[in-house]
């Protein structure tokens, strides 16, 4: 059952959700591979006793859609295209679709192979308007598909403005249009909302949102049963439903940066994983965890990437005994003589700080000048420090040459 809840804290800030629809997913990346696709009836499925699970915009023409029979379709469009497929080749491209939308934020909701939210509520360098028409136009320069996109300021604005003008949609919402935006709509788009409970409004004449917004609660409720609170809500254009981040694991400290053009500038590279270790072990401190293993990512310009990692001989919250293998796995790593969009930096293999014991074993590649103690409290002093002054109170080589050296900017081909 949906849960949509809550009525929000008109006092918080404004949420900025968007929501990509890929259009005729199949379909369209059959086209994309196949230029000579374009512009023709084509459907993705099985032969002629299957179903069909995709069906371009030229096909739909024609009345064919999902879920009909191939031998229908077929005799619907005798000239139409028919498409086995591979859902290896449909995950790639679903892959690199997200990615685009990773290069803006790691606050993502996958919610199938094909469509997905992100929350850009705290994304102030680009507007969240730009994003959602940036977003678009690179899925459709880079992979040749088509995507509808919204923006509102919920999960339910965000998805209906994406779904409501496809093919290649772009709408946005903005605050406190919610309820302007949907009324006229019908009641068929509010999720939950299927074909018997609109069957069930009828009677009363109610067969668009705003009549169903305007419905006294008590009437509601008879016609609605326990949903008809969530479902007044909803109606007003009001959903608290929080977008639900996919992290690739739970147990674990990860961090990426998209550079703002390719790089093969190593020192700078490997500059931009000391502060990501910086950030990641406070963040371990503060938890009271100890990483083992120590994967460095890295992603080329078309999409594809690599990754190595490394496990110490005792795991540790010390960005200092990290440092000294991030060469050896950004070499490693970067394989390909090519300029690199993005580095990532991962933590895991976590454990308790009780779960070992410390012994005076030097770390592949280091020395131990000090002992773990006496360095631990030196980096509790600087994070007590940067608590209180500020993270700029501080900065370690790594981030003077960050400052000091960024990448030129340069318009990105798309």
């Amino acid at each position: 059952m949906l849960h949509a809840a809550r009525r929000p804290n008109m006092n918080s800030t404004i949420r900025k959700i968007f929501h990509l629809d890929a259009d005729a997913f199949f379909a369209s990346v059959e086209q994309a591979c196949d230029p000579k696709l374009r512009g023709k009836a084509i459907a993705v499925g099985g032969g002629k006793r299957g179903v069909i699970s995709s069906a371009s915009y030229e096909a739909r023409k024609f009345g064919i859609k999902s879920a009909m029979p191939t031998a229908k379709a077929l005799r619907l469009c005798p000239h139409l295209i028919l498409i086995h497929g591979g859902y290896t080749k449909y995950s790639t491209f679903s892959r690199k679709m997200f990615t685009i939308l990773y290069d803006y934020t790691p606050e993502i909701e996958i919610c199938s192979i094909d469509e997905g939210y992100a929350d850009l509520t705290s994304q102030t360098k680009i507007p969240a308007e730009k994003i959602t028409r940036e977003v678009q136009r690179k899925i459709r320069e880079q992979l040749g598909i088509s995507v509808s996109v919204g923006l509102g300021t919920n999960k339910l604005i965000a998805q209906i403005a994406s779904k409501s003008h496809k093919p290649g949609g772009c709408v946005i919402v903005p605050s406190g249009q919610e309820r302007e935006y949907l009324k006229n709509l019908s009641i068929g788009w509010l999720p939950g909302v299927g074909p018997t409970l609109q069957k069930a409004f009828e009677p009363w004449g109610i067969t668009h949102i705003h009549q169903l917004a305007e419905t006294p609660p008590d009437l509601l409720k008879k016609i609605a049963g326990n949903f008809s609170s969530e479902l007044h809500l909803l109606a007003q254009g009001i959903d608290s439903r929080e977008v639900s981040t996919q992290h690739d694991d739970a147990k674990s400290y990860s961090e990426q940066e998209t550079f703002e053009e390719d790089s093969g500038d190593q020192e700078f590279i490997l500059a931009t994983l000391k502060t990501m270790t910086d950030r990641l072990c406070r963040k371990a401190r503060e938890d009271r965890k100890c990483a083992r293993t120590v994967t460095v990512k890295i992603r080329y310009r078309d999409m594809s990437q690599m990754q190595r990692s490394l496990s110490l001989l005792e795991p540790t919250d010390l960005e200092t005994d990290i440092y000294p293998v991030l060469p050896r796995l950004l070499r490693e790593a970067w394989l390909k003589k090519e300029k690199i969009r993005l580095t990532g930096l991962k933590l895991d293999n976590l454990h308790n700080p009780s779960e070992f014991l410390e012994l005076p074993l030097p770390l592949p590649g280091t020395t131990i000048p000090a002992t773990h103690q006496r360095k631990h409290q030196l980096a509790e002093t600087i994070d007590q420090i940067r608590d209180k002054f500020g993270n700029k109170s501080i900065l370690r080589g790594h981030d003077l040459l960050r400052e000091n050296k960024p990448p030129p900017l340069e318009n990105e081909e798309s």
